[in-house]
């Protein structure tokens, strides 16, 4: 049997082993996802750990991302990026990045075109560093915001490509207002604090689109706010999936039925 896992601090919220052992099942392979806590302090530790124990590959995310770059062989995207969140063990300990991507095919499976729109991204961890450059390569405007705001003005500074800027927290009512999609890339809102949310409807109007990619709980108070508001909201499983379907086909050279894995993640949430 082929093990593979997903590393986080917290953990216990991730359904990604709830989604990749509903695809092995179905492609009857003979492999295992599990989550383990780790910390940024032990990561390298841990990944080492499952590299030596034969481990096929990892899952990385909150608040790992950016620490791993310092410990795999990152290819170029994620190195650009800055933030890994994949690591696969075929070739020694090389490090990806699919959260860009999930995000994109996210917002493109609701039907949202993302060239040319006013994209305000909140937040600037890991994976808004993989959203904010994939949007810029699609030729967005995007303006990021963070509570800290020198980590917005970096990650702005970081992102060669395209049309981006950092903008200020006190400034959020307005830049909601002249924006075309709102993206949350932050925790606010994630189980165990559901009742947090980072915009709230009287912020939003009706041509706006959410887009949280939190996931646990599927329907979280920012998109409930949205809702309110007559906005388009987009809720996290589909990036989920998407990045996790990338990742299966990079340890594994298959591309797993994304329908069984949207259907695992979605009753799992039920």
């Amino acid at each position: 049997m082929k093990l593979f896992g997903v590393l986080g601090d917290p953990i216990s919220h991730s359904l990604s082993p709830v989604m990749h052992n509903a695809a092995f099942k179905s492609l009857k392979m003979d492999c295992e996802y599990h989550a383990f806590r780790v910390s940024t302090s032990a990561l390298y530790n841990a990944i080492h750990g499952a590299y030596a124990l034969g481990f096929g590959g990892l899952n990385l995310t909150i608040p790992l991302k950016e620490k791993a770059l310092e410990i795999v062989r990152p290819v170029p995207l994620a190195k650009e990026i800055g933030a890994v969140n994949t690591v696969d063990f075929k070739k020694g300990i090389t490090g990806y990045n699919t959260d860009g991507l999930g995000a994109r095919m996210a917002l493109e499976g609701n039907g949202i075109r993302i060239r040319g729109k006013k994209v305000l991204l909140l937040g600037a961890g890991g994976a808004a560093r993989a959203i904010a450059l994939t949007l810029a390569k699609e030729k967005a405007d995007l303006t990021i915001v963070n509570r800290t705001a020198d980590r917005a003005e970096k990650l702005a500074y970081d992102i060669k490509a395209g049309k981006i800027r950092a903008g200020s927290f006190e400034d959020l009512k307005e830049l909601v207002m002249n924006c075309d999609i709102l993206i949350n890339s932050t925790s606010a809102g994630m189980y165990p604090n559901i009742s947090e949310t980072p915009v709230t409807s009287d912020m939003m109007n009706s041509d706006l689109t959410v887009f949280d990619i939190v996931y646990n709980p599927v329907n979280t108070l920012l998109l409930r706010e949205a809702r309110k508001a007559g906005a388009k909201a987009i809720d996290g499983v589909m990036m989920l999936v998407y990045q996790g379907a990338e990742a299966f086909k990079i340890w594994t050279d298959i591309y797993p039925p994304v329908d069984v894995m949207e259907k695992a993640v979605r009753e799992k949430l039920l």
